[in-house]
């Protein structure tokens, strides 16, 4: 079994009907996914969500709570979240069968999938703690998708991943930082640009939001986050 592809986390964000909640659960046990991470949700534990579940109990009992979503994800190194439309700041965009991929190609560190608000949504601001932007194709003319099914969708497409990948060796790969870590390199660069003039945080013109981009692009290994933290402590000492 591909432990990479099984062991993938499913964020909820927010989630405001406990029964969504509860058949997320059902449809990840269907395909043997079993990491649910519940950030902030309206109701929970809930005898709703129970029913839903369809005996997916296990799920529901084991679901990690937080009360926002930075907790939810700083131990991981790939962070895909989804949205259903169009962002002011485009971001890399993959499909579902693409995110099965770039998962399954992971280094072997913690992966989340997440999921917002039934009714919204992520924000900008959780959107920009991903590395990409998953978005699940739809019919133009009716494009609401429950958010069970869309979880329904995404555990399918990591379940066909992993039973192809099963047996096939994996090459050894540097692993990458934290989303723990990556908010730390964000401080001090921001910190930095202040420092010496190149950045006023009252004419911003979403370049920390460009920049957040650009790294997590990037998906920076240990030795790269190193690197930038160094020379960003070097430009601060020859600007002291």
């Amino acid at each position: 079994m591909n432990s990479i592809i099984n062991n993938a986390r499913i964020v909820l964000v927010g989630t405001t009907h406990p029964g969504n909640i509860g058949a997320a659960a059902r449809a990840m046990k269907t395909m043997s996914q079993d990491n649910l991470y519940l950030v902030n949700p309206k109701e929970f534990p809930s005898a709703v969500a129970t029913a839903r579940a369809a005996g997916a109990d296990d799920i529901l009992a084991n679901a990690s709570i937080h009360d926002d979503l930075k907790s939810a994800i700083s131990d991981c190194e790939l962070v895909i979240t989804t949205s259903a439309r169009t962002r002011s700041i485009p971001w890399p965009m993959v499909s579902p069968r693409e995110c099965a991929e770039k998962v399954a190609k992971s280094n072997g560190g913690n992966v989340a999938i997440v999921f917002g608000r039934e009714n919204s949504g992520l924000s900008n601001e959780e959107m920009e703690l991903g590395n990409l932007v998953l978005q699940i194709p739809t019919n133009a003319d009716y494009s609401s998708l429950n958010l069970a099914s869309a979880v329904q969708i995404i555990c399918y497409e990591l379940f066909l991943k992993r039973n192809a990948n099963e047996g096939v060796v994996k090459e050894d790969k540097v692993p990458l930082v934290s989303q723990e870590k990556i908010e730390m390199f964000y401080e001090h660069l921001e910190e930095c640009m202040i420092e010496i003039g190149y950045h006023d945080v009252n004419y911003p013109r979403r370049l920390m939001h460009r920049m957040r981009r650009l790294f997590n692009r990037a998906q920076l290994d240990e030795s790269e986050w190193k690197i930038l933290r160094g020379f960003l402590a070097k430009i601060q000492e020859k600007q002291k």
